[in-house]
């Protein structure tokens, strides 16, 4: 029954949509969405409507009204202004590609590297004491290993920031 009677719909409510949608500011396809839905509250509710031609027409003409009521009252947000320094998706990915790219180099570091680099890029932002002291060296001797260690890394960072 209900299969026939959205069958036998189809035709005026795709033409009564397309009349109606202009004039209320709508998609003919948004006005034929929103009288499907009410027609299936209906009939759950309380069954086929007894003229299901007029009940059409009446039902895209008030969603159509609906629509253009909810239209003249919505207001749009102020806009906000834009941060220059905010970055995208686009950017914060390849910030993170980077980033991982940057600590499977530090792994691949040899001897004492990696603690070091590790702990010179942690979050933490350590000082060279506590750096010192975290990897039982003395401070003085932190400076010329670290000058090495990135030497070693921009090594192996060359053909990856050449190729990329």
């Amino acid at each position: 029954m209900t299969h026939d009677l959205v069958t036998h719909l189809r035709p005026l409510l795709t033409a009564e949509a397309t009349a109606e949608a202009y004039a209320s500011g709508t998609e003919p396809g948004d006005l034929e969405q929103a009288v499907w839905l009410r027609l299936l509250e209906r009939l759950e509710a309380d069954g086929p409507p007894p003229d299901p031609h007029r009940w059409l027409r009446t039902a895209v003409r008030s969603e159509a009204r609906r629509t253009l009521r909810t239209a003249r009252l919505e207001r749009p947000y102020p806009a906000e202004p834009v941060d220059p320094a905010a970055r995208g998706p686009e950017q914060l990915a390849l910030a993170a590609a980077r980033g991982r790219a940057l600590h499977e180099a530090v792994r691949r570091l040899p001897g004492r590297c990696p603690r070091l680099m590790e702990a010179m890029l942690s979050p933490q932002d350590l000082t060279y004491r506590e750096i010192a002291g975290e990897l039982g060296m003395s401070q003085g001797s932190l400076g010329p290993e670290r000058s090495r260690c990135l030497a070693c890394l921009r090594r192996l960072l060359a053909p990856e920031v050449a190729g990329g």
